[in-house]
């Protein structure tokens, strides 16, 4: 994108960050610099480029990683869920029986590579949020399903 830089000189510059380019990375403007000794020609500038964290997004390379909260139902049933991409939203399969903290991709996602060479992916971690205040019917339905279950999620966890 186009960004406006001010240079210790005093000079402003509308400048072109190419895309791909990665935090703490320098990027340099051809005869933007100070002035040559003795009458020659200007020097470079050197930009160093801080990226902004974002809210939603978080950079992991050309990745870009997501957390995702997803119903009940939507996490039991599976379905097809809007996810936001730095490129607008897209449609996602959630698959049935789907847990918090499983990790879905989306492929050619992400932010694009230096040199042009392709896009990193989108990788997007599954949330289960519950609404506030739980539904009493749902409270019920579970306290007689869990007397039917013997399912325990921590049985395989030995120390």
């Amino acid at each position: 994108g186009k960004e406006r830089i001010k240079l210790p000189n005093g000079k402003t510059l509308n400048v072109t960050i190419p895309a791909g380019v990665k935090d703490g990375q320098q990027i340099r403007l051809r005869g933007q610099g100070g002035e040559g000794s003795g009458g020659g020609p200007a020097g470079d500038a050197l930009v160093q480029i801080t990226v902004k964290p974002h809210a939603f997004f978080e950079r992991d390379g050309d990745n870009i990683r997501v957390t995702l909260p997803i119903s009940l139902p939507e996490a039991v049933l599976g379905g097809k869920v809007e996810v936001p991409t730095v490129d607008g939203n897209v449609t996602m399969t959630v698959p049935k029986n789907a847990n918090s903290g499983d990790k879905l991709r989306l492929k050619g996602k992400g932010l694009p590579q230096a040199g042009g060479k392709g896009r990193g992916d989108q990788l997007v971690t599954l949330q289960i949020r519950l609404p506030d205040g739980a539904d009493e019917k749902l409270r019920d339905f579970v306290e007689e399903w869990a007397k039917q279950q013997s399912y325990n999620p921590r049985a395989g966890i030995k120390i």
